[in-house]
């Protein structure tokens, strides 16, 4: 659940128990009872945003979600995910590359081992480097050229069946939707 929904829901909650715990205090104090405060009215769900995110779609399985952040500039893709302490089940980096090219990674100073999930330029995953150790420079790479790669935690590819030929979609934006 993201952080954005958790307030969210705890506003809403708050909204909802505040009346009915100044109604008791006042039924206690034997005071008469004011009218439900505009607080109390039901609420109307919130329009959240959803962000990009990448859709792969192993054969025989079912497609599964990454909600992606994306580095597309130089300095955002030397960062990608260094210094990171954790990274949720469903989340990852997506790194765009002007052209294709055989690109290589590293993981220095990246403290969560990582699965690599190299993709061409047609959205088909070329390959996948799993379990990549953190805090190494050693190089990490696959045969080939990609145009994209998409980290995510380790175990991700393998739980999931991310394998080469795997198709990708990369949804930029989507429409928002009602939260709860």
């Amino acid at each position: 659940m993201s952080v954005a929904r958790v307030l969210l829901s705890r506003r809403c909650a708050w909204a909802l128990v505040l009346p009915c715990l100044l109604h008791c205090q006042a039924g206690v104090r034997g005071e008469a009872q004011p009218p439900a405060p505009e607080a109390a009215r039901p609420i109307a769900p919130a329009v959240v945003a959803v962000g990009p995110i990448v859709v792969l779609e192993p054969l025989g399985a079912d497609p599964v979600t990454v909600r992606v952040e994306v580095a597309e500039t130089p300095a955002q893709r030397q960062r990608g995910l260094m210094y990171r302490k954790q990274l949720e089940p469903d989340a990852g980096m997506l790194f765009v590359f002007e052209r294709p090219q055989h690109n290589v990674f590293w993981m220095h100073n990246t403290l969560l081992p990582l699965d690599m999930i190299f993709i061409t330029q047609h959205w088909t995953v070329l390959g996948v480097v799993e379990n990549a150790t953190p805090q190494t420079d050693a190089p990490r790479e696959v045969p080939g050229e990609s145009l994209y790669v998409l980290e995510v935690n380790a175990g991700f590819s393998r739980q999931h069946g991310i394998t080469q030929g795997t198709k990708v979609k990369w949804i930029k934006s989507q429409a928002p939707r009602q939260g709860t």
